[in-house]
């Protein structure tokens, strides 16, 4: 596998570390190379900065430090040093557990008191006896264990959970189709070895993606899932300083089976439209999904196989209210397509098409600072298109519908739900978290 694959990668962020070491590369590989070739500490992560082209391979990761936002870095995570799981005996295990099973904390192994070690780090340099953490440096059958603080007992195991091994009941390993969006299983660790949340709580993180919000998700227990259109499965997890995290969930090998070549007509919302209309309803013609030029996205045809992103067709993978594509036009980022409804459903879909919903009303606009404002419009200021406020999909977030009841936060349409200056919304471009909306304040002599 590639190198980077043994890293778990967070955008944006930034960790504090005291111990570090700075070097030029010119990609991640080359940075992961020089956390692998580290010899002056224990190389936990690296951070890479892509305008600077700067590496800093890091002794600490976010689960010893303290983490905030940084729009240019990159944080990569040695994935063994997040697993707070055993893989059989737990040799490699290099967690943080630092108590015996009966709650007794463990003696550092540099330590010589109250007991003298036969296990150091100047012996066993490559075992991690680091600080006190439970570790297993002889490959004892039972598991990561400990010197312990007591002076009547010299060692002691530790108790350190299972890692998910994705096995059913009826003995056959998980999998999943395409982006995992009808993935039913039962994982229900993260990719870290994390205890996921249950969906019908609100601890340790407050979120939107309730059953009655998405009736349809399959939200049991706390099942990792896909209700949002993500690249796989995953959850909010029980680490109050992780809000959520994917799930190791491989990809099933046999295909799924063979469906209906998609409709060439509009049904419902049109997510498994799959004609070869590539204009909008303007009159713009639609750009490629393999291109980022005018516009940058997300919406890469290879992470999202089963959405049906060929040449500049337009396509609905995200739930929108119909099919819609970005356009060539470098002003407008995106626009809904006119696709012939199918038999039976003229009245409803030629209603629907007859409101504005990308261009908002003239007479739209709000009074003070916008929080009474009910309108529908659902863009932003330079164009982009808003997010639903009960989707986590670029952006997760805490304004949702639950959190403000009384804010309105229906479908995508801008709102003010925290008294800022005027109507806002997050975005759907992953590079722009949010923006306030292309509205204009009312004039304080005509109706509203």
């Amino acid at each position: 596998g590639h190198i980077l694959d043994d890293y778990l990668r967070t955008d944006g962020v930034w960790i504090l570390t005291r111990n570090k070491q700075s070097y030029k590369t010119n990609n991640e590989k080359e940075c992961a190379e020089k956390c692998e070739a580290e010899r002056n500490f224990n190389c936990r992560a690296f951070l890479f900065t892509r305008k600077k082209l700067q590496c800093l391979t890091l002794a600490e990761n976010a689960k010893m430090s303290v983490m905030f936002a940084s729009t240019d870095a990159v944080l990569f995570e040695k994935r063994i040093y997040l697993l707070e799981c055993k893989r059989g005996i737990g040799k490699d295990y290099r967690g943080t557990e630092a108590k015996t099973w009966r709650g007794v904390p463990c003696q550092k192994w540099a330590e010589k008191i109250p007991h003298k070690p036969n296990y150091t780090p100047q012996k066993h340099p490559n075992a991690g006896l680091e600080e006190n953490y439970c570790r297993n440096p002889d490959g004892d059958e039972n598991g990561p264990w400990c010197y312990t603080t007591d002076p009547a007992t010299r060692y002691d195991y530790c108790n350190i959970p299972e890692c998910e091994d994705q096995i059913t009941h009826t003995g056959e390993v998980e999998c999943m189709q395409c982006n995992g969006e009808d993935y039913h299983g039962e994982v229900s660790r993260t990719e870290s070895g994390l205890q996921c949340q249950h969906w019908d709580a609100q601890e340790p993180h407050i979120h939107g993606f309730t059953l009655k919000h998405y009736p349809e998700k399959d939200l049991k227990m706390n099942y990792c899932r896909n209700p949002d259109g993500e690249l796989r499965p995953w959850c909010f997890t029980t680490s109050p300083t992780k809000r959520w995290e994917y799930c190791k969930i491989p990809p099933c090998t046999t295909r799924p089976p063979a469906s209906d070549p998609g409709s060439q007509c509009l049904s419902g919302k049109g997510e498994d439209y799959r004609g070869r209309i590539a204009i909008t309803e303007s009159g713009s013609a639609c750009q490629h999904w393999n291109t980022q030029f005018p516009h940058k996205h997300g919406w890469i045809p290879d992470r999202y196989p089963c959405k049906g992103l060929e040449e500049n067709y337009c396509r609905n993978p995200d739930g929108e209210k119909r099919p819609w594509c970005y356009t060539i036009n470098r002003s407008t980022r995106w626009e809904y397509c006119r696709i012939p409804p199918c038999d039976g459903r003229e009245q409803e879909i030629a209603g629907m098409n007859n409101v504005p919903i990308q261009v908002p009303l003239i007479e739209e606009c709000y009074r003070g600072k916008g929080q009474s404002y009910r309108g529908t419009t659902s863009t932003t200021a330079s164009g982009k298109k808003c997010q639903a406020w009960n989707s986590m999909f670029p952006h997760r977030h805490e304004k949702t519908p639950d959190k403000f009841p009384d804010a309105d936060l229906r479908d995508n349409y801008c709102r003010n739900p925290d008294g800022d200056n005027s109507p806002w919304c997050f975005t759907t471009d992953p590079n722009t978290l949010w923006e306030y909306c292309n509205l204009k304040r009312c004039d304080d002599h005509t109706q509203e």
